[in-house]
């Protein structure tokens, strides 16, 4: 999939279910990023996928504030119950890690130690990072969102995404597209890997 699977529909949909189902039977690798704390109905899967090593989770955690996290992913589980999420899955034996997704320049990024941190102590046994995209449409979005839910950080932190993009709101070049390139990137990149 392209998007998380988990999404509010898959409580009545089980459509994720029942692809795991199947890739249980086939004994098809597998890994799953979410922000949702539905996974964990399907803990039995999953574990059981784990005895084999078919399957590792990354939950997705943006921000450890859950008043900023309402506001940026309002139908996400709250960053405590994704942390919650990650130490039941790895209680169940499922190798999981923690995805700091977007790593928003000024708005999240302070707080990328602080995740990592609560990751670690969750269990997490792998880390990745993703600093902010903003391609095609989701830039006019972005702003938008900006300008009614933090308009006092909304300039500077479209001058640091367009830092990170050279100039622009979006580099779409593999390799680039998900660290950014330039001096406040790099920062990012330096920042993830001593911590």
């Amino acid at each position: 999939a392209v998007t998380d699977v988990y999404q509010p529909v898959e409580r009545t949909r089980r459509i994720t279910r029942g692809v795991l189902e199947l890739l249980a039977e086939l004994r098809h690798p597998l890994t799953i990023v979410t922000k949702s704390a539905l996974i964990e109905r399907d803990l039995d899967l999953l574990a059981d996928l784990a005895a084999d090593r078919l399957v590792h989770v990354q939950l997705s955690v943006t921000t450890l504030r859950a008043e900023l996290a309402r506001r940026l992913e309002p139908r996400a589980a709250s960053p405590q119950r994704r942390l919650e999420t990650l130490a039941r899955l790895r209680a169940a034996g499922v190798p999981a890690g923690v995805l700091v997704a977007p790593v928003i320049p000024v708005l999240t990024d302070p707080e990328l130690e602080a995740v990592l941190a609560a990751a670690r102590d969750a269990g997490a046994l792998a880390a990745g990072y993703v600093l902010l995209r903003l391609p095609m449409e989701v830039a006019e979005l972005f702003r938008a969102w900006l300008a009614a839910h933090a308009p006092g950080q909304a300039a500077h932190v479209m001058a640091r995404v367009q830092d990170t993009r050279g100039g622009c709101d979006d580099d779409a070049r593999f390799g680039r597209r998900m660290v950014g390139t330039g001096v406040f990137a790099d920062l990012i990149a330096r920042r993830f890997a001593l911590a």
